[in-house]
């Protein structure tokens, strides 16, 4: 592949965070968060089962073999640490940057820096945040350098590689991915964090008692960064106000709004609406309502969930409660009458509703069903008996002939094939046992029964 970056030498070297702050006369101290990364890859914390010594991870880190890898995680998770502490274990130049404010420019100065670099035998780590941002061209000028080992490529993303990194570049990568820290592992953080804070010169020292930390950590989401963040803020309130007494639980509550995950066209929002769905499938009203909750709560459209439970209620109850339909369909516009929070109850009562009915997905299976064989047969001939015959010559040709208006007959029944000679024998619709639908499947039986006479 060609060499995108050859002979460039246009672009000055991306500089690091510390090259940054040096230039900020009188920063001030760096952000928590930053200042409490850890400096040994054993005092991480949260994912001792990606690096840990018998990880799949920890394993090649041991082993000085590091490929290049995207790091697929929650915010705050450690994707960033993680990347610079793999540069440092392995004595490589790290070279942050986010792809929100980066492009091929900036890329092409670091291959400048590697190819310098190889000559002293150094090798170089590009970290790249947010590596989903960068478009098809840009990742496609990484290919060469990671494919020819010149770059040792670390991408970091919250989204699905699968979606967002091109198959390429995802082929000559190793994916590993990161969870969200348990409550334990961020009140550890917590605690180093504390001890920071107390550690900055001039400042009062504070003390944080263990429920205020697990405070801390049930508001955070999992996400390190935005704990130490909120420990950051409660602790400058705590001291501008000059209180007494340790920060508790119900200071950091009062000085703390709960934020949720949640990206209402990323995999959060399909992994909460396949969450909603799921549960309302397994007539669980308490896991169903309490998805429904979360997202509502993080900002979601509810007519969008409302469209989806009038979704479910055609594809996965259908006509074992022939009532879920309009009743979903009721909800919308009830929503829509009283906008929110008012209109939102009328969701959850749907919610529940779907939930609790009888389900069957007879309706669905017979729409697919009907639909493979349309593409499957193409356009069969309707039946004489069902045509109409407006015209003298149509009658003649037998359009119309032996049809018997059912109306007529005893049970408003007649047992006449309506199907085309050639798929006479097929059955698309088979009711399931539950509920209305259970009550007319015996009827329907009979009927197919007294056509199959007629044959």
């Amino acid at each position: 592949m060609e060499d995108l970056f050859a002979d460039s030498n246009d672009a000055p070297a991306p500089k690091s965070r510390a090259e940054f702050r040096e230039e900020l006369p009188d920063a001030g101290p760096p952000p928590l968060a930053e200042r409490a990364r850890p400096a040994r890859l054993e005092d991480m914390l949260g994912q001792d089962e990606l690096i840990g010594p018998k990880a799949p991870l920890g394993r090649l880190i041991r082993a000085g073999r590091l490929p290049s890898l995207i790091l697929w995680g929650p915010p705050g998770s450690g994707k960033t640490t993680l990347a610079s502490l793999l540069a440092q274990h392995t004595q490589s130049d790290f070279v942050p940057m986010s792809a929100v404010s980066s492009g091929i420019k900036e890329v092409r100065s670091v291959v400048d820096m590697a190819k310098s670099n190889r000559r002293f035998a150094r090798q170089t780590l590009l970290f790249i945040d947010e590596i989903h941002r960068f478009n098809k061209a840009q990742q496609d000028a990484l290919l060469p350098h990671v494919e020819s080992g010149l770059l040792t490529l670390v991408g970091a993303t919250t989204e699905n590689p699968s979606f967002s990194v091109i198959a390429p570049l995802l082929s000559r990568c190793r994916v590993y991915v990161l969870k969200a820290l348990d409550a334990e592992a961020i009140v550890q953080m917590l605690r180093r964090g504390v001890e920071l804070l107390n550690a900055e010169p001039g400042t009062q020292p504070i003390s944080v008692d263990d429920a205020a930390l697990r405070a801390i950590a049930s508001l955070s989401d999992g996400d390190g960064r935005r704990a130490l963040g909120m420990l950051e803020i409660a602790s400058s309130v705590h001291r501008a106000r000059a209180e007494e007494g340790p920060l508790d639980a119900a200071a950091i509550k009062a000085a703390i709004q709960r934020h949720f995950i949640y990206d209402r066209s990323g995999e959060e929002h399909f992994n909460l609406i396949s969450a909603l769905h799921k549960t309302l499938r397994s007539s669980d009203p308490h896991a169903a309502v309490y998805w429904l909750t979360r997202m509502l709560a993080a900002g979601e459209d509810p007519r969008y969930v409302a469209r989806r439970m009038i979704r479910f209620a055609a594809e996965d109850i259908g006509l074992a409660d022939p009532q879920a339909l309009p009743l979903s369909l009721e909800a919308l516009r009830a929503y829509e009458a009283l906008g929110s929070p008012e209109g939102e109850i009328a969701l959850v009562q749907c919610c529940l509703y779907l939930a609790m009915a009888p389900k069957s997905n007879a309706v669905y299976r017979a729409q697919k069903a009907a639909a493979a064989e349309v593409a499957t047969s193409g356009s069969l001939p309707v039946p004489l008996h069902l045509r109409n015959a407006p015209t003298s010559l149509m009658k003649d040709l037998g359009y119309g002939a032996g049809y018997t208006y059912d109306h007529d007959a005893e049970d408003a029944f007649v047992a006449k094939q309506g199907l085309p000679d050639a798929i006479a024998e097929k059955k698309f619709y088979e009711p399931s046992t539950q509920g209305y639908e259970g009550t007319r499947r015996e009827v329907l039986l009979r009927w197919d029964a007294e056509r199959a006479k007629q044959k």
